[in-house]
């Protein structure tokens, strides 16, 4: 029953040739939007490749295909490749403890030069980089595996080697960069040369359009000159060499103008660029974070990154692949967590019994456990997956990162609640009065800006449920498309309404994943309670478009809950897989069930929640209470304040 995981090499070679350019009218009717609106959704859509048809595991849950025997059995990191990983591992490890301090990073806001000098040594910054430019050639798994230490230990060093890597140089060149470009920039990154990524701006967050940086060429068209400023460049202060998006001269496509976004590396030492400012915050108070302006900065073009016109792609790519990072990090930082709360569940006595005994307690610490099972089965699944080019994983990556991120941050509420005072305490005031040093309010700060880094919780959930109706705005979209011909409008009725006609009534089957060979009975039921799920899932999709249109758009509150409901799905899915490998691997079986099945009822807890939401919400009333105030409305609520 089972099928490769590996993905023929026919498909991975359509799946990274590169695309024409699209010059068809969009699958979304923008003909009624304001502008800013239009060119801003145009402009994403022009970057974005379609998933194709094969579609992957998590993406195919809102159609209500559920696939399981393409991720189990569980994709394991192979012997071989964990070997390879291990020794470098080891050092990390030993490097962390003996020579890292985070609480001193924390309270001075600086890592120090000879722990630059150590991660380079040992080859930290070139984890992924091959061996031939000087890297370690590892894994993405073994690279999740680094970041799970690195979070464990201090969030500053993760996000350092994460932002260097995962988002810097070293992962658009891997993906887009000319054999040239990667002679002259890799060796430099991965020996030791910090890099940085520079998109947002004071105007242009999630949203590109508004991009002011400019790169005109010159004459003679050899260089580009650069103009403006870019904001919250993670890692800007100590960088050699960033990539910078820019906005370059627009194009003429399909007889309409394109704005278009061009990828550079930019040395920092280049005239005209300046590290203007550092930015400081709430927590990663050593977060190496830049404003940096760019005044007549000349670029070669040559260091244009996939070409010109192809920098949103580039990024968006880049971060579907560098996303990864956050959710293993994610899993280190709320393993330490969940132990640090075990531990004092165990031995804090209240009322004559360990506050572990109390049921308010337990919850929390139930709840911690189970999550942070489920987040190490999503986010190692995912990066397995990656390694073995089994398709596009862009919606996995995603979930990932949105759920761990945000689960995190409740998994560090959790653990300062209960911890009580000494959560809320710094680690450097419990030494000073003679407690062990556990800094957890330093780990809440410090975890708070993952829902904020590398697209919101709020984008994240815009981005997958964009992805998610894709396949419907093939089969449907044109009738609603005023800017297609009556014709092709007319002719998509009939086509849509042949496939809808096959497609739906099957939503309606009970039938769960079918037979799965040496699966658990326990975890069979979960599993087939997702398959069922998912059919559920994808009639209320269908009827959510049939009923909105393309408003549907605008209706986001309840697209989240959608994509809510297929995060958990793939959450319960990836646990029960991963469960069985542990099972299978030696694991005490009662152990691991116990965990698989706490989570899983779980989150048919919170699918139920969102099922519920669809029917009957304040979603409206809310967003009217919203535009009232922010009109000026409600004065009471501003009344008695400083």
């Amino acid at each position: 029953m089972k099928s490769p995981l590996e993905a023929p090499k026919k498909q991975i070679s359509e799946e990274t040739r590169p695309r024409p350019e699209k010059s068809a009218a969009p699958v979304i009717d923008t003909s009624k939007m304001a502008k800013g609106q239009r060119e801003a959704l145009e402009l994403a859509e022009a970057a974005r490749d379609p998933l194709e048809d094969r579609g992957s595991f998590a993406s195919n849950l809102f159609i209500g295909r559920y696939d399981f025997d393409r991720i189990y059995p569980y994709p394991a990191q192979s012997a071989e490749d964990r070997a390879a990983g291990e020794s470098f591992l080891q050092n990390l490890e030993t490097y962390l403890r003996d020579h890292v301090d985070p609480d001193e990073i924390d309270r001075t806001g600086e890592i120090p030069p000879e722990n630059f000098a150590g991660l380079a040594q040992i080859g930290a910054f070139g984890i992924k980089v091959p061996q031939k430019y000087g890297g370690l050639g590892l894994s993405q798994y073994n690279y999740g595996r680094a970041a799970v230490l690195l979070g464990s230990w201090d969030g500053n060093m993760a996000a350092l080697v994460s932002a260097h890597q995962s988002i810097g140089v070293a992962q658009p060149l891997l993906l887009f960069g000319t054999e040239e470009q990667k002679q002259k920039y890799l060796p430099r990154v991965a020996g030791g040369e910090i890099s940085a990524f520079a998109l947002t701006e004071s105007h242009a967050g999630s949203d590109p359009a508004t991009m002011s940086l400019r790169a005109e060429p010159t004459p003679d068209g050899s260089e580009f000159i650069l103009n403006g400023e870019k904001l919250w460049c993670t890692n800007g202060v100590k960088a050699g060499v960033l990539v910078v998006m820019a906005r370059t001269p627009p194009k003429i496509v399909g007889g309409k103008e394109r704005k278009q976004i061009t990828a550079f590396i930019v040395d920092v030492d280049t005239p005209g660029l300046k590290i203007a400012y550092r930015c400081r915050f709430m927590g990663l108070r050593a977060l190496y974070n830049a404003v940096v302006t760019f005044n007549n900065v000349r670029v070669p073009r040559g260091n244009i990154i996939a070409g010109e016109g192809k920098g949103l792609k580039v990024a968006l790519t880049t971060l579907n692949t560098g996303r990864l990072t956050l959710p293993a990090a994610c899993v280190g930082v709320s393993k330490r967590l969940l132990e640090i709360s075990r531990k004092w569940a165990s031995e804090r006595i209240q009322w004559g019994v360990p506050i572990g005994q109390h049921a308010a307690i337990a919850g929390k610490i139930a709840e911690m456990a189970g999550n942070v099972f489920a987040m190490e089965a999503m986010t190692f699944l995912s990066s397995s997956l990656l390694d073995r080019k089994t398709g596009d994983l862009r919606i996995e990556t995603a979930m990932c990162k949105m759920w761990a991120t945000e689960t995190t941050w409740k998994i560090a509420d959790d653990a300062m609640q209960v911890r009580g005072g000494r959560g809320y305490e710094t680690a450097q005031s419990l030494a000073g009065r003679g407690e062990p040093p556990i800094a957890v309010e330093r780990f809440l700060r410090d975890c708070r800006v993952n829902t904020i880094f590398e697209g919101s919780s709020e984008i994240m959930r815009l981005f997958i449920a964009r992805e998610a109706l894709d396949p419907h705005l093939k089969v449907g979209g044109a009738i609603f498309n005023t800017q297609l011909p009556k014709s092709e409008r007319l002719k998509a009725v009939f086509s849509s309404g042949k496939f809808y006609a096959g497609w739906y009534p099957r939503q309606w089957l009970r039938n769960g994943a079918g037979k799965i060979d040496n699966l658990h009975g326990m975890l069979a039921g979960h599993v087939n309670y997702a398959a069922r799920t998912s059919k559920r899932l994808a009639r209320g999709l269908f009827h959510a478009m049939a009923r909105f249109g393309p408003k549907l758009d605008r209706e986001q509150l309840l697209l989240s809950r959608f994509v809510g409901i297929a995060t958990e799905l793939f959450a319960i899915s990836a646990t029960c897989s991963f469960a069985q490998w542990k099972i299978n691997n030696g694991a005490p079986a009662d152990e691991v069930l116990s965990l698989a099945d706490y989570f899983c009822r779980s989150a048919r807890l919170r699918i139920d929640n969102h099922f519920a939401g669809m029917q009957r919400n304040v979603d409206k009333r809310g967003y009217k209470l919203t535009q009232g105030l922010l009109t000026g409305e409600h004065v009471m609520l501003r009344d008695g304040i400083v």
